[in-house]
């Protein structure tokens, strides 16, 4: 993929470790270093990385031993969000857990909006209508690259490199306006329900999506321009964070973070759901599991993101945006307050919530981190008995100790980015 995709290689000259050469520690004048046995002595010493760290991309704390500035253990620690976001779900209609679900991955808000509602609408064997479909394709592609830019533009700050930073947010603020047009939000968006979605796309979205995607191109183009061949980018990246493919599957990897391993597994193709096997797009697939793999991985999941959304826009049919069904979708104002059945209908829904019957469900699809899976258990009532996310980032953070285990510290915090982790999700 580096030689294809980018015709880059890798330089002798750079080395690997980030690039990075320790010249032996010299005492200071009048004074000695301390021996054992004849050598320079000394023991392990521990630092928190974090939880209020900002290179740790949220409240994470990582527990390092070191061995002068080489890791000998990381120990990550969780849960400082305290969010419990699976047992508020169990209190909750199945449509009030939307917004439960967009506060997990803000950096990809509808992604997962949409695999919540499709989760229920396959309990409740709710097959969306076609613009429903094509619609939420959409917005799934369009957070990929929403949140493949955030990844972009804070991995490289934490690497040093400030430009990129500048360029990938001022695309997400194009994103962000996207999601406040359609939404009335700019980060919670809340954008499914049950049977369809919260709204149909409103007048002039689609020309400013097709703005948007015309112009993308360019800011991409200059990224790789500034970093794909930089010698401090691929020094600090290329043989760092390593990881086989072997090792990745085992340790449950997906999304990018498995791609880079060389593993082509991505569930639009291999186990796809709403026509994603009729989309022409590529799985990019990198060969050694580091860093800058990880790197011009994502960069490429977003130019097939682009060619994805220009084939849903061009197949975007017209008809109604929501299921024909009372028993999820709320009536028209004008037939609730002119139909009595209707306004039955709207009273039920409003009241006692949508009623899904007993039985659990399973769907997982191809978020801008990993796979991500939900599970629902029914007893027939309005509200879940149990919902449960298998998410990307909660497994992908526990690879970390093994893939920084005999790096050095100043490696730690590029790695850490690579994996591309959100604890809203991990904490849930």
């Amino acid at each position: 993929m580096r030689k294809v995709v980018y015709e880059v290689s890798r330089s002798p000259e750079l080395g690997a470790g980030g690039g990075l050469v320790h010249a032996p520690i010299q005492p200071v004048e009048g004074e000695a270093l301390p021996e054992v046995d004849g050598e320079i002595g000394g023991g392990t010493m521990l630092i928190n990385i974090g939880p209020q760290h900002p290179a740790t991309h949220g409240v994470l704390r990582l527990v390092i031993e070191l061995d002068g500035e080489t890791v000998i253990r990381c120990t990550p620690h969780i849960g400082y969000l305290h969010s419990s976001f699976e047992k508020l779900g169990e209190y909750r209609t199945w449509n009030q857990v939307i917004p439960l679900t967009d506060r997990m991955d803000y950096l990809a808000p509808l992604i997962y909006n949409c695999a919540y509602a499709m989760a229920v609408e396959k309990l409740m064997g709710i097959e969306v209508t076609e613009r429903c479909k094509v619609v939420r394709v959409i917005l799934m592609e369009m957070d990929r690259i929403f949140s493949h830019l955030l990844w972009l533009g804070t991995t490289a700050i934490d690497l040093g490199a400030f430009t990129v930073f500048l360029y990938t947010f001022q695309e997400r603020e194009r994103i962000y306006t996207l999601h406040e047009n359609y939404t009335g939000a700019r980060i919670t968006t809340s954008a499914t329900r049950i049977g369809g979605m919260m709204a149909d796309l409103p007048a002039g979205w689609i020309e400013e999506l097709e703005e948007f995607m015309d112009t993308f191109p360019r800011t991409l183009d200059e990224v790789d321009t500034l970093l794909t061949n930089n010698s401090i980018w691929v020094g600090r990246t290329q043989d760092v964070g390593t990881i086989s493919a072997e090792d990745a599957v085992n340790f449950g990897l997906s999304g990018a973070n498995l791609r880079a391993s060389g593993v082509s597994y991505d569930i639009r193709k291999d186990r796809p759901y709403y026509d994603y096997e009729t989309y022409d797009f590529d799985v990019p697939v990198g060969e050694h599991g580091d860093i800058y793999d990880r790197y011009l991985c994502r960069m490429e999941e977003m130019r097939q993101s682009l060619r994805i959304l220009r084939q849903a826009i061009d197949r975007l049919p017209d008809g109604p945006i929501n299921v024909d069904d009372p028993r999820v979708i709320l009536p028209s104002k004008t037939a609730a307050m002119n139909d009595m059945e209707s306004m039955i209908h709207h009273f039920k829904v409003v009241m006692e919530g949508v009623k899904a019957p007993v039985g659990e469900s399973w769907f997982s699809v191809e978020s801008s981190k990993g796979e991500l899976g939900m599970y629902v258990v029914s007893d027939g009532g309005s509200k879940p008995v149990r919902w449960h996310v298998r998410g990307p980032s909660f497994i992908n953070i526990a690879a970390l100790p093994h893939m920084i285990e005999g790096a050095l510290l100043s490696d730690v915090i590029a790695v850490n980015a690579s994996l591309d982790i959100v604890l809203g999700e991990i904490d849930r």
